[in-house]
């Protein structure tokens, strides 16, 4: 028998986040996988980051995870998304070459003291007195640990539907996990089924590049690691097309051949990224939908046609990507699926992703009720830390909702569940003007430090930083007056006095390069840090407003609404809380915050409306 302190079952990137952060705090750690050589794949889209994705991978990466230093490796289009809002929500992505990056969590994984790779089938958990105690592989070998990490994806009982064709499998040519989703059914643990799918995968070469209007790569030098010194391949472009009434037309005459149609896929696929099909059947008055086309890697052909998931059969699928405008000829090399898999009410969780029931044994990903590689990574470090830290007596980084959107996400799902695979958003955080995607190095990797999962070359990184952080404290405290501003030709009035640089920086028009004569020697030492915290000094007033608000509406929780309440209405509130509030028609303001979904983001919105209302009825009568 082959004893560890932690056994993580899965290598994708929930699975490697756990090993590997379980590792890096002491633990005597397994990574268990059907194929090592699959460890660190890309299953679905060649890309990571995005709108509130960017945010988890930043965090991770702050906690000395792998996927940004993997995405920066592998990256070969950088994008920032959401640049025309405030930088609280913009969302770094990364397009990724699928052999670079998959190459590079692999060197990761090996290079990290004291995780040792299995390869083979996880059977069954092994279980004594109701708590875990190892695993047995499919051909008979025993591994010993006290934690173990399920980060199973979509293997745990995955199914692939492609027309009327059906598959046993998590990804198109792999095995699923059938032994131990039998197992966990068994234990009687609260499971159910969603799906998700992917597109067909097309032949570059035949596709009219030409006639596509272009999306280039971002040419500032950010990455998505600060252990990241520069940008290390060549750029590619994207390209931008769209589905027409022609492809339309296929589809709508082609449903009853889709399994999401016909019955034989029944459960909820992703809300935010619907499959073609959904999303012809939804918005039949749509003209079209936009189609991203994105490369795979720099050698190879094969092209990512973003916004057209799919499980309709293979001919279908041929008839729609050829109406699409610059595709008129093109080539499918890989046909698009949908695949069906077992997850576990998160609610049956604890906030560690610990499960109740079974003392021991964690979740991580997908297995989990969540869609996308971010999100799982984020879930597999808690896990990996959380499950090292319990096996060694000692304490995980202290997360909470006001400090990552990591926590954020696991308190979503282990209070409110999920009825469809969870997706990270801005909107989900109260606390995202504090949450920005260029702060999550000073928010983390010191509560890293503390916890012991921080590796030496980032805990060095890190302590430069901090006594850079000094140097500008010093810098934003100096006072300067406003006709000192004026003289260098910032648009200030002269007699506005003197003040703080910090507090300079909340005037329009005032930059951390206009005030360069003041700030240029330290700037010059870290241009991010030096944005970082002028946006800090910018956000101070509108932070301070959001404390009051919060503290606000803690004493306002008994405020009633009315039945008919016009939900659509509240300024800020996402169709998803729109619609959830609508069905429940919650009688209070503290009723509404129990609705599975909504958050307290939500809920000031809703407060700030329901008391303007209650003003102007006053005022009527």
């Amino acid at each position: 028998m082959h004893s560890f302190d932690v056994l993580v079952i899965g290598g994708g990137h929930a699975g490697v986040e756990a090993a590997c952060a379980a590792a890096r705090m002491g633990a005597r750690t397994a990574l268990v996988s059907f194929d090592l050589d699959a460890i660190g794949a890309m299953s679905c889209n060649p890309a990571i980051g995005g709108l509130g994705k960017g945010h988890l991978v930043r965090e991770v990466d702050a906690l000395d995870g792998v996927i940004g230093r993997a995405a920066d490796a592998g990256a070969i289009h950088y994008r920032m998304l959401n640049r025309s809002k405030g930088s609280a929500v913009w969302g770094p992505r990364v397009q990724a070459d699928r052999v670079r990056f998959k190459a590079a969590v692999q060197a990761i994984v090996r290079a990290q003291p004291g995780l040792t790779l299995v390869q083979g089938e996880a059977a069954a958990l092994r279980l004594e007195g109701g708590r875990v105690t190892g695993l047995e592989l499919a051909e008979g070998t025993v591994l010993s640990a006290s934690r173990v990490v399920l980060c199973t994806g979509t293997f745990l009982g995955g199914v692939l539907f492609r027309g009327e064709e059906r598959f046993d499998g998590g990804r198109i040519g792999e095995n699923a996990a059938k032994r131990l989703a039998a197992q966990l059914r068994g234990a009687e643990l609260p499971m159910a089924r969603l799906k998700t799918g992917t597109p067909p995968r097309l032949d570059g070469r035949t596709i009219d590049w030409a006639v596509l209007e272009e999306q280039p790569s971002d040419d500032e030098a950010w990455t998505m690691s600060p252990l990241t010194s520069a940008r290390v391949n060549p750029q590619v472009f994207c390209a931008i097309t769209r589905t027409t009434q022609a492809g339309h037309d296929a589809i709508r005459a082609n449903l009853h051949r889709s399994p999401l149609f016909s019955g034989a896929i029944a459960a909820a696929g992703p809300r935010y990224c619907p499959s073609i099909e959904d999303k012809i059947h939804r918005f039949g008055d749509r003209e079209g939908h936009q189609v991203f086309l994105e490369p795979e890697g720099l050698d190879t052909p094969m092209v990512y046609p973003n916004g057209i998931s799919t499980s309709l059969p293979v001919d279908v699928q041929e008839t729609v990507v050829r109406t699409m405008p610059g595709c008129e000829r093109v080539q499918i090399v890989q046909p698009g699926y949908a695949v069906e898999y077992d997850h576990i009410d998160p609610r049956a969780l604890t906030p560690d992703l610990q499960v109740r029931a079974i003392p021991g044994l964690y979740c991580a990903g997908q297995i989990n009720g969540t869609t996308g590689y971010e999100e799982a990574a984020a879930q597999g470090l808690v896990a990996g830390l959380e499950a090292a830290a319990a096996a060694l007596g000692k304490r995980g980084p202290a997360l909470d909702r006001a400090n990552a959107y990591i926590a954020v996400m696991v308190d979503d799902l282990t209070l409110q569940g999920v009825s469809e695979p969870y997706r990270m958003l801005t909107a989900r955080a109260e606390y995202r003007l504090r949450l920005r995607a260029n702060n999550a190095a000073t928010r983390l990797t010191g509560l890293g430090v503390e916890a012991g999962c921080i590796g030496e070359e980032r805990r060095l990184w890190w302590e430069r930083r901090e006594d850079l952080r000094k140097m500008f404290h010093v810098k934003h405290s100096q006072m300067v007056h406003a006709r000192e501003l004026a003289d260098h030709g910032l648009p200030v009035r002269r007699d506005h006095g003197e003040k703080p640089i910090s507090e300079w920086l909340r005037y329009d028009g005032v930059t951390p390069d206009s005030l360069s004569p003041w700030l240029a020697d330290v700037t010059a030492c870290d241009p991010v840090l030096a944005e970082e915290m002028a946006e800090d000094a910018a956000y101070a007033p509108y932070l301070a407003r959001q404390d009051a608000e919060l503290r606000d509406l803690r004493a306002s929780e008994a405020l009633s609404l009315a039945s008919d309440f016009p939900y659509a209405e509240v300024p800020g509130l996402s169709n998803e809380m729109v619609e959830r509030l609508s069905k429940a028609a919650p009688g209070t303001l503290a009723a509404a915050g129990r609705v599975p979904g909504v958050t307290p983001a939500a809920l000031s919105a809703l407060l700030v409306h329901a008391r303007r209302r209650q003003l102007e009825r006053q005022r009527a009568s």
